[in-house]
């Protein structure tokens, strides 16, 4: 099998010892934590996953967080190799734009931009930004924009007359070394076709393996039937600890500290959604069920409760964490894209405990070559 890779998650709303709101479908000011998402914190993240040997690390998109172009060029300063996973709505950027953005992000940071495109799924909150399509007609306003965007990267001069985009004699003065990698999800039949024609990592949310598995045989038959192949992504939370017994009480510890009236509002909330994706969510957990949240061995749907987007979580001692990994390895998944609360010290629990595991079964190894502590920085397992 191939090497897995790692991408980390920074917490553009907030990090708290409990789980924060928002995520997919939130609504603007329910989100935030006791630790505000500033450069020095999100750049203690940055630092903490770089070393610990995590590739990217992905800032979500959405008007409950932060910018995540303007953030993460602040932290590309504070950090020397680490890739950065912008997420970003074609409906609120301009393709031509977007391309030129995404080329001198490359040259500044030497080559350390990934793209995650949102197509968006809630109408109320693409309304708020000047977005007036519906769910399909968005999904076809990203195709528009990613075929724009691929031609202009690769040096053409573009003109494109389609029914939601248009351009004419659009080119780039520089381009791009190398083109960003897309990320792309959604489960519906219009994201499909997309991703098909214009992903380079699909990524689905966290379900259990035999459904991850259902994804991955559908897109790859639409990606084979254009002619192209398409890496697999996963998106999951992770709470890993020396024992299973400790991971659990863990899990305990965040599910007592939901307030009952929260989780019914949010799920109410999220009851709305347009995504097929956050319907497939709240499904795991019925829509709000705490009675059994282990939804597989070691996948746990608590997370969902009260946040939108990727609800389930990785739950376990190190090594089972790692076998659920080399199973969810063995359908096709090539790339983790992991966070955790708080989202500093989780980073160490997992590169401590869940790396090492995975770099003895031949799974991983650290991008700089062999692990070692940066001098100055002390591991929080050892503090």
């Amino acid at each position: 099998m191939s090497a897995l890779t790692f991408h980390w998650f920074l917490p553009t709303t907030g990090d708290s010892r409990h789980i924060v709101g928002g995520g997919h479908g939130s609504t603007p000011g329910t989100a935030g934590g006791d630790r505000p998402a500033s450069i020095e914190y999100l750049g203690q993240i940055a630092r903490t996953a770089e070393q610990l040997g995590f590739v990217g690390a992905l800032t979500p998109t959405g008007a409950w967080c932060e910018d995540a172009w303007v953030t993460t060029a602040m932290l590309t300063q504070v950090t020397e190799r680490l890739k950065f996973l912008v997420a970003f709505r074609p409906g609120q950027i301009v393709p031509t734009l977007s391309a030129q953005m995404a080329a001198t992000y490359q040259r500044q940071s030497h080559g350390r931009l990934l793209l995650n495109v949102v197509t968006g799924g809630e109408s109320a909150e693409q309304r708020a930004y000047g977005d007036f399509l519906d769910k399909d007609q968005r999904y076809a306003r990203t195709g528009e924009f990613l075929d724009i965007v691929r031609r202009l990267w690769a040096g053409e001069t573009v003109d494109h007359h389609g029914e939601h985009l248009r351009v004419e004699a659009a080119r780039l003065n520089r381009l791009p070394e190398p083109a960003p990698q897309i990320y792309f999800g959604g489960s519906s039949p219009a994201a499909g076709a997309v991703a098909a024609r214009y992903t380079d990592v699909y990524l689905t949310w966290g379900e259990p393996p035999q459904q991850v598995k259902q994804k991955i045989d559908w897109v790859r038959s639409l990606a084979a039937a254009q002619g192209r192949d398409v890496r697999f992504g996963i998106r999951l939370h992770t709470i890993s600890r020396d024992t299973s017994a400790q991971a659990w009480a863990e899990a305990e510890r965040l599910l007592k500290a939901m307030d009952p009236e929260r989780i019914k509002a949010v799920q109410q909330g999220l009851a709305t959604s347009e995504s097929e994706g956050q319907r497939r969510m709240r499904e795991l957990h019925n829509s709000g069920d705490t009675s059994s949240l282990e939804i597989y061995p070691n996948l746990w749907a608590g997370v969902g409760l009260v946040r939108g987007g990727a609800g389930t979580a990785l739950v376990g001692s190190h090594t089972e964490v790692a076998d659920l990994i080399e199973e969810y390895h063995r359908l096709g998944i090539e790339e983790f894209v992991l966070s955790g609360v708080p989202h500093l010290e989780e980073a160490y629990w997992f590169g401590e405990g869940v790396l090492p595991v995975l770099e003895k079964r031949g799974l991983w190894q650290h991008p700089a070559g062999p692990r070692t502590v940066e001098a100055g920085i002390v591991p929080f397992a050892a503090r």
